[in-house]
This record gives C-alpha cells, structure tokens and sequence, in this order.
C-alpha cells in the first residue's frame, strides 16, 4: 500500500498546447482581479469619492510597480549565475538567453509588496492621496487573490516543498531525483511503500504551494476582510497586520519548503551540512526566511509609528 500521491497528470502548464498562453499568467489576472473587486468595495463602503477610472488607474500604478519588483527580485535576489546582471535586458523579456519562449516564472512575493508599495506610494504622491488609508484598502484585499499566485505556482509544478513521508505528500515531475543506494532514500521508500527498478526516484514532497495558497492566501485574507476590515484602528492599522502577518506565515511554512537549490540555507546556525531536501532543524533558514523576517520587523515598525501617529493627531485634535 503506497502512502503518498502523484501529481496530477492532466495539469499542464499550458492552456492550450504549443501556444504560450499558460495557467500562472491566467492565475495572475484571477488574482488582480480579486483584489481590485474588493478594493472597490471598499470604496463603495467608504462613500470614497473614486471613480471606476481612479481605482483602475491607481491599480495600474500599484501592479506595474508590482510587475517590476517581483521580476527584479526574482531575478537578481534568487538566481545565482549572474546571468541577469550581465544581460539585465533579460530581465523584462519572457525568453530565455536563445530566445526561447519561458514566460515570467522568476518572481518573488517580497520583491512584489516593496515594487507595489513604491508604485502606490508614487501614485499617492501625484494624486494627492492618503497613502495609508489606501494601503490599508489595498492590504485588506490582496491576500484572496494571492491565493490564485500560489495556485499558479502548483499548475506550473515548480516550488515544491521538502521531502515528506505524510500521506498526502506529493511526486512532482520536474522535482530532482535520488538515488535508490542512499540509505535516507531507501527509508523514504520503505515508510511509504515506494519501489523503484531505476537508479533514480522521484520521491514525495510536501505541496507547499497549496500549503501557502490556504494560509498565506485563503486564512489571511479571510481574517483581514472580515476581522481586520471591520475593526481598522487607525490609518496604516491593516497595512501593518497584513505584513507582519504573512511573514510570520511565510517564515513557518518556509519550513515545509525546499530552499533553491543555488542558495541553499542563507544562515546556519542548525546543522551546516543540513539537506535541502529534508526538515532536520528549525535552526537553518531560507531566503525565504530571512526576507519574511524582514517583512516581520518591518510591519512592527510600520506598527508602532501609524499608532504614535494617530495618537498624536488625537491629541492634536483634542486641544483644539
């Protein structure tokens, strides 16, 4: 009796074969989508004085701001052969250095918050806005769409998490192969009755794109449309929960994931010679990791100075 599950073999990445037109593309207009229909409804609740043009044009300066972040990110945070700082005009084509038709599967979420936070930041600034009233419209409608992200990355089959025993461990296609003389491998196998007549198996992960996609996108964005949207404390309050909240999201379940294979553990105060293919201890961190635990910090901060501020502005008001 096997005790793991394989991918499913009618998913490809492909909408319809030998075009490129693929599922993540479709999965990111899913989720701009989303968001920009709950923003709206925000403004609707808000009695803002917003057109459907000043919400499209605003979404517009936050998405390409977006766009460009997590591309830039993905690109030259993530890849380790230099290859985008010696020819940075790759960065922005979806093709690969022979011209091959690869689409934009380098992106990274953190790159993506900080472009889209310059983009509406820029936005605020030209228009004369409030920049945290907006972020915290923005913040509460993000995280549904999100979920779309993750989704896109799982249609994709690529962001796989650690190998795992459980039960509903997942065999992705393009995930690496070991070999069937390790002695961890052959225990791997044995736990989940898997057998091989090859030198190489494939062996189960953890699908941590759906891992992220339920978390990180349907239990976040669940609690900042319901809970966060109805009790907003002050300006800058929603924009602050929702970073802090998916980076000590993304850090845990970083855990489940499997590190790129060029950086590997960024910082090891576990176990140096740790895998990358196996949980052994809580001590080694990701890249992942490390910039969610940026995001962490960053949204305390972001925290405790709208709190000061809107305290000040109070009192302010009082004495007048």
């Amino acid at each position: 009796m096997t005790a793991y599950l394989n991918y499913p073999e009618w998913i490809r990445p492909e909408i319809i074969p030998n075009l490129p037109f693929r599922w993540y593309g479709l999965m990111y207009l899913a989720a701009f989508l989303v968001a920009y229909l709950l923003f709206s409804k925000q403004v609707k609740e808000r009695n803002l004085n917003y057109s459907k043009d000043d919400i499209a044009n605003f979404f517009v300066w936050g998405i390409v701001g977006l766009l460009i972040g997590a591309r830039i990110f993905g690109t030259l945070v993530y890849d380790t052969t230099g290859l985008y700082l010696k020819k940075p005009w790759l960065i922005f084509l979806p093709f690969s250095e022979d011209w091959h038709f690869i689409g934009y599967m380098g992106m990274s979420f953190h790159g993506g918050v900080i472009g889209g936070i310059i983009g509406v930041w820029l936005y605020c600034k030209k228009y004369n806005r409030s920049f945290l009233e907006l972020g915290d419209m923005l913040a509460i409608s993000i995280p549904l769409g999100y979920t779309f992200g993750r989704l896109g990355n799982f249609i994709n089959g690529e962001l796989w998490g650690k190998v795992t025993t459980a039960p509903w461990g997942m065999v992705f296609p393009y995930a690496q192969r070991f070999p069937t003389n390790e002695p961890w491998v052959q225990e791997i196998m044995s736990k989940i009755g898997m057998t091989s007549t090859t030198s190489l198996v494939n062996l189960p992960r953890h699908p941590s794109q759906l891992y992220e996609a339920l978390f990180e996108g349907i239990v976040l964005g669940c609690f900042m449309w319901f809970f966060i949207r109805k009790h907003n404390k002050f300006k800058g309050f929603a924009m602050s929960i929702f970073i802090t909240g998916y980076g000590i999201i993304r850090f845990i379940l970083e855990y489940f994931r499997e590190p790129d294979a060029d950086l590997g553990y960024i910082i090891k105060l576990g176990n140096p010679q740790a895998s990358i293919h196996l949980f052994t201890t809580p001590f080694n961190f990701s890249m992942g990791q490390l910039l969610s635990f940026i995001m962490i910090v960053g949204g305390l901060v972001l925290l405790f100075v709208c709190r000061a501020k809107n305290k000040k502005e109070h009192s302010n008001n009082t004495l007048s």
